[in-house]
């Protein structure tokens, strides 16, 4: 973990000495280069009180560099076209996937198909079907669906005009 270099990073982006920083929490000025050095473990008191001092919370210096926030401008995301269905990937986050698909009216994202994971979907517009083994929805601009994508499920747009729909997929992350 890069804890030590991230203290330093905030240290810095806040215009703050170590010298400042020993003073204020109470360490020495070597112990706190050495904890900026990862040449030292501090506590996890020692790390509240730096956490407390830079301002920032605990949690956010004990974040791996993977997990920290990811910015996907528009002009970067992925395009993707199935059946007619045009896909924009808005989130690449391992564990979390977002996605704003058009279904042209009459389309489907094909049979019932199960994965592993979570779904969440929102219709922004138009009209669809939605359907999780034997349970079945027909849901308007507004409204939301959820279910375990183990079940197999598809949504078809029933309406006239295209539907829109934001997308969330939940699944664990294995490789960590």
């Amino acid at each position: 973990m890069e804890i030590g270099s991230k203290i330093r990073d905030i240290r810095k982006r806040k215009k703050i000495t170590i010298a400042q920083m020993s003073e204020q929490i109470g360490l020495s000025k070597g112990f706190i280069s050495n904890i900026e050095n990862d040449n030292t473990s501090p506590s996890l008191n020692t790390l509240q009180e730096i956490a407390r001092f830079l301002d920032v919370p605990l949690p956010y210096l004990l974040l791996e560099k993977k997990k920290h926030m990811k910015v996907i401008r528009k002009a970067d995301r992925v395009y993707t076209t199935f059946n007619g269905i045009k896909i924009e990937h808005i989130t690449t986050q391992s564990g979390l996937r977002m996605m704003h698909v058009e279904l042209p009216p009459g389309t489907s994202t094909g049979e019932a198909i199960a994965h592993e994971g979570e779904e969440s979907h929102v219709v922004l517009k138009g009209t669809v079907l939605a359907e999780q083994g034997e349970d079945s929805v027909i849901a308007k601009e507004g409204d939301s669906f959820s279910w375990n994508a183990s079940v197999p499920h598809f949504v078809k747009n029933i309406g006239e005009d295209e539907a829109v729909l934001l997308i969330a997929v939940y699944s664990e992350d294995k490789s960590t």
